[in-house]
């Protein structure tokens, strides 16, 4: 399902992003291809709420900082440990890749936490990425935390789309992937989701939350390093418990 309403809010507020300054209301509508009549009733309602103000009167809008008093009122709420982000950086800087730690949203893993590879050609990720369930190393290193009956119900959601010949087409090749993982000791991908793209992903011993760990980067660097790298995230992940116990 696609709002089309919330998603233009979304997309106004990376536009301010991209931007770092004010935009006057034909700006904004030439620059992301809106109809000037819907752009002017998006602004009118922001501004109306609170959301966007005019630094310079009748001249330009820029977002205010209600945006941000939300966004820290709701990561206060269910916090991702600083610890967690520690974690991140050492892995990738243990194996030298991307390194991002993902949860369950829904059909797909999303990102929670994004530390980069410092390498030229590298995996690109962003916080709140999102990344099909089915067809990645991290959606299957959180599927492996769900019942039977949980994994069962969400695979009648799943379109199980082809993104390349290596991605999982049903519950039984996920399932299987499960049990190669299991008897492997990590959770592998290759080039299922996106060309070129080797992941290792681990669950994350956390109480009461589900999440995992993936390091990605190009085949031609990490496809022979995945044993090596799942070794490396294991360290980790150990120094990690032994610090929080």
């Amino acid at each position: 399902m696609h709002v089309r309403q919330a998603a233009n809010v979304l997309e106004l507020l990376e536009y301010f992003a991209r931007r770092q300054r004010p935009a006057t209301l034909a700006e904004i509508s030439d620059d992301l291809g809106w109809p000037r009549s819907s752009t002017h009733n998006l602004v009118g309602t922001l501004v109306d709420a609170g959301f966007l103000y005019e630094p310079q009167v009748r001249r330009a809008y820029y977002p205010t900082r209600r945006w941000l008093l939300l966004a820290q009122d709701v990561a206060d709420g269910e916090p991702l440990p600083e610890s967690l982000h520690e974690l991140a950086v050492a892995i990738a800087r243990a194996t030298g890749e991307t390194t991002a730690i993902g949860a369950a949203a829904g059909t797909h893993a999303s990102l929670l936490d994004v530390v980069e590879s410092t390498h030229a050609v590298r995996f690109f990720a962003r916080v709140g990425d999102r990344i099909p369930i089915h067809a990645s190393s991290l959606g299957r290193a959180l599927l492996v935390q769900a019942t039977p009956a949980e994994r069962k119900a969400l695979y009648r959601k799943l379109g199980f789309e082809r993104y390349s010949d290596t991605t999982p087409l049903s519950p039984d090749a996920v399932e299987l992937a499960l049990r190669e993982a299991d008897a492997r000791g990590y959770h592998q991908s290759d080039s299922e989701f996106l060309p070129d793209l080797a992941g290792v992903s681990l669950p994350l011993p956390f109480p009461a939350r589900r999440l995992a760990v993936v390091v990605a980067g190009p085949v031609s660097r990490c496809l022979s390093r995945r044993a090596e790298i799942a070794q490396a995230m294991r360290e980790a992940i150990a120094g990690f418990e032994a610090s929080a116990s």
